[in-house]
């Protein structure tokens, strides 16, 4: 008998309909002798009655002055009525079950409202429940402080939950439901019959995820990295087992199992509404550097995709922050060099590592289609280039035609 987390995203519990087939999944693995612990994010998305952008929409409408820690209590609630809803369903089906609070399930944070990290999980009472055969559901999304404040963990924070819970009971599995059928090697809003990924390493979905893919949240599957609790994505309306996320060796292991070929890319990612700023040092300026990425640090703007030489800065900015990064840099006695509305490109693949000619086909694949490249790095498992907005859907379509077809 192992333990399974089970996570169930917003559209998995928006309708009674959806909730039916929570229940038909947990059913599947308490036949299977496993243990179940399940998180439930609020119902639904903005402009559904208890989602939790409908909660922020509501204060907003009434004067918007609400405190962050206030603010934490009213935003807790939305997954407090999708737990209480899944327990009504699941004892009248006659499976035992006991919801708990974040902070009732052991779940300790810093005290940074809004947007908490976990300093600690003690599953005592997550134990208990399961030591009485029952269904234990945590409300995902929240914690608790020392001090007994209810603290939410910010974006994608259900799936923090369900990972850190994994890893606190070292579970067998972390379940990932939602409403695609696991994880694609691009947008399948933008490239047509995308490939559906049976296995993706840890490394590979956080970059997926941190540029441009959402379907798991990257502090997630960092968590379950550290102590190598596979996740799987899978969709709440199918049975298929989704994509499997593991270590890199078993990714190879089971490549040589099926006696395929080891894939080079795994993805195509995108982010748009960005902005590129360039930077230049006047003759003999050499902290140039230094004075502009301060000053972006002390306005708390965020910088992406930073390239540095003799000549200056090229950095990139959300669209919402270009404009105040350009008052600071021209208040500092600079005159920015600024292309608006662009999109950063992301090739992702683990398998690229030392592998020559990945860079040439990219830019052979754009180059071939008239898309300016305005800039590019490089990791080990990562090539990133930006382009124009107006180009984003053509890049990611060439892309993924060079590397897939």
């Amino acid at each position: 008998m192992g333990i399974i987390v089970q996570k169930f995203g917003g559209t998995s519990v928006a309708t009674k309909v959806a909730r039916e087939r929570v229940i038909e999944h947990i059913k599947n693995e308490l036949n299977s002798g496993n243990q179940v612990v399940v998180v439930v994010s609020a119902m639904g998305r903005k402009g559904d009655p208890y989602a939790t952008d409908t909660l922020i929409d509501h204060i907003k409408q009434n004067d918007n002055r609400l405190q962050k820690r206030e603010m934490d209590l009213l935003l807790s609630c939305g997954e407090i009525i999708s737990a209480a809803t899944l327990s009504s369903m699941l004892h009248a089906r006659g499976i035992d079950n006991v919801v708990l609070l974040g902070g009732q399930a052991g779940i300790v944070t810093n005290d940074n409202f809004t947007n908490a990290q976990i300093k600690t999980i003690h599953p005592k009472r997550i134990y208990e429940g399961l030591e009485q055969n029952k269904v234990v559901i945590v409300t995902g999304f929240q914690g608790m402080t020392d001090q007994g404040d209810i603290t939410t963990l910010g974006r994608g924070g259900s799936d923090t939950t369900a990972t850190a819970l994994g890893v606190a009971l070292h579970a067998d599995m972390v379940d990932i439901f939602t409403d695609v059928n696991g994880i694609m090697s691009a947008d399948p809003r933008i490239v047509q019959n995308p490939e559906h990924l049976k296995v993706i390493t840890y490394e590979e979905i956080c970059n997926l995820a941190y540029q441009g893919a959402k379907v798991i949240h990257p502090r997630a599957v960092e968590i379950a990295m550290e102590e190598q609790i596979p996740i799987r994505v899978r969709s709440t309306f199918s049975d298929d087992e989704g994509t499997l996320v593991t270590t890199l060796a078993e990714v190879k292991k089971r490549a040589k199992k099926s006696n395929i070929n080891e894939r080079i890319i795994t993805g195509i990612a995108h982010v748009p509404n960005i902005a590129q700023i360039k930077v230049y040092a006047k003759e003999g300026q050499y902290d140039l550097q230094l004075r502009v990425f301060n000053a972006m640090a002390e306005h708390k703007i965020s910088v992406d995709f930073i390239n540095v030489n003799l000549m200056g800065v090229a950095f990139t900015v959300h669209e919402d922050e270009l404009d105040q990064a350009i008052k600071v840099l021209s208040d500092m006695g600079y005159e920015p060099q600024v292309t608006r509305n662009c999109a950063k490109i992301s090739v992702i693949g683990a398998g690229m590592a030392g592998v020559p000619g990945v860079m040439a086909k990219i830019v052979k694949a754009l180059t071939d289609q008239d898309i300016q490249i305005l800039q590019s790095a490089d990791s080990h498992t990562t090539i990133w280039v930006l382009v124009h907005g107006e180009n984003m859907e053509k890049a990611v379509t060439a892309l993924h035609q060079a590397f897939f077809d």
